[in-house]
């Protein structure tokens, strides 16, 4: 059985949605370094629920090259819920971030192609077997060393929901949620991921948020700007909505390609695809899979490495990861307005 004294804390080096995280030393196996993340429950007098406690069981079984590995849970009393996972340096939002500011554009189109293509494979092996996220955003999609991104945070959502607001200073980001969500709707299906997924390719192409609102109804209203206002026709449930007022203010779709420029004809067909209103008519992760999109021109069969030998490549240089991590990029109080020397 696993015990918390099996794990050695080094050093705080987050604190998100569901609680608190450690970097910490493995002794029962080499001293590996893993993420220990103590969850923050509701009202710890009650204890960790039952239902979570095999909700979290479940995720021990998603194993894919694109989630985050769940090594263990650790019940150490009847009041404490650790988590144990493979422990990765960078979140795509920190990667984002530390790019030089004079470079004003987003990722490389190679590698926001390559990123969606591991998001959407380990979405697809989730939604597989009917696990959800519903809290999708670039903080938890982590990279590896070798430039490769993992989701975390898989199935937390149903285990112990999604809180209104983070126990951070920060307001829990509304900027991926699902219209269906902002409006009310408890049902959810597939299809809130796969807005999330839509809102994220923007931010690559762009490197800042496509619906950044400040409450709900400025997020509504700022994917209704874009978007147009819904209706009937093109979502036949929308007046259901607990949430949804005949009264809103009325927008016309606007062209995507306004506000992604950056982004080919097949890459606007995609994010159209995936920021459907209907969330019955959004796209699928495995549908989007085979999007032309993914169908490079210049691919010959081969798997070519776009990250060069080093790590990540951005800009035609050399964007090495370890380079960035030793460098402190991950650290909690890095400034990352300033200039990085990409050497």
């Amino acid at each position: 059985m696993v015990e918390l004294s099996d794990y050695q804390r080094q050093e705080k080096v987050g604190e998100g949605t569901y609680g608190v995280v450690y970097k910490a030393l493995d002794t029962k196996h080499n001293n590996r370094v893993v993420a220990l993340k103590k969850i923050r429950l509701e009202s710890e007098d009650e204890g960790v629920p039952s239902t979570a406690i095999r909700e979290i069981s479940l995720l021990k079984e998603m194993k894919n090259d694109n989630i985050v590995r769940l090594y263990d849970i650790i019940h150490s009393d009847s009041h404490k819920l650790y988590l144990v996972f493979e422990f990765l340096d960078l979140d795509l939002k920190k990667y984002m971030e530390s790019i030089p500011p004079q470079s004003n554009t987003g990722l490389e189109p190679q590698m926001v192609k390559r990123f969606m293509n591991q998001l959407i494979r380990g979405i697809k092996h989730c939604h597989a077997h009917r696990v959800l996220h519903r809290d999708l955003k670039p903080q938890n999609l982590l990279i590896d060393k070798e430039g490769n991104l993992k989701l975390a945070d898989f199935g937390l959502a149903r285990a112990f929901g999604v809180p209104l607001r983070a126990y951070t200073h920060e307001v829990v980001t509304l900027w991926y949620r699902a219209p269906e969500i902002l409006l009310g709707g408890k049902q959810y299906s597939t299809g809130v991921d796969m807005w999330s997924v839509g809102c994220i390719f923007a931010e690559m192409c762009n490197r800042k948020p496509l619906f950044p609102g400040d409450s709900e109804i400025d997020e509504i209203f700022r994917i209704f700007r874009i978007l147009g206002t819904p209706n009937e026709t093109v979502w036949s449930d929308v007046n259901y909505l607990p949430d949804f007022k005949p009264g809103f203010p009325q927008w016309k779709k606007r062209d995507l390609k306004e506000f992604v420029p950056s982004l080919d004809a097949n890459g606007i067909d995609l994010l159209e695809q995936m920021l459907i209103y209907d969330p019955s008519k959004r796209i699928s992760a495995k549908r989007a899979l085979v999007h032309p999109y993914f169908r490079d021109d210049s691919d010959d069969g081969e798997n070519h490495d776009i990250f060069g030998q080093n790590g990540l490549a951005q800009g035609g240089t050399n964007f090495s990861i370890e380079k960035r991590l030793d460098e402190g990029v991950v650290g909690e109080d890095v400034n990352f307005s300033r200039s990085i020397n990409m050497g």
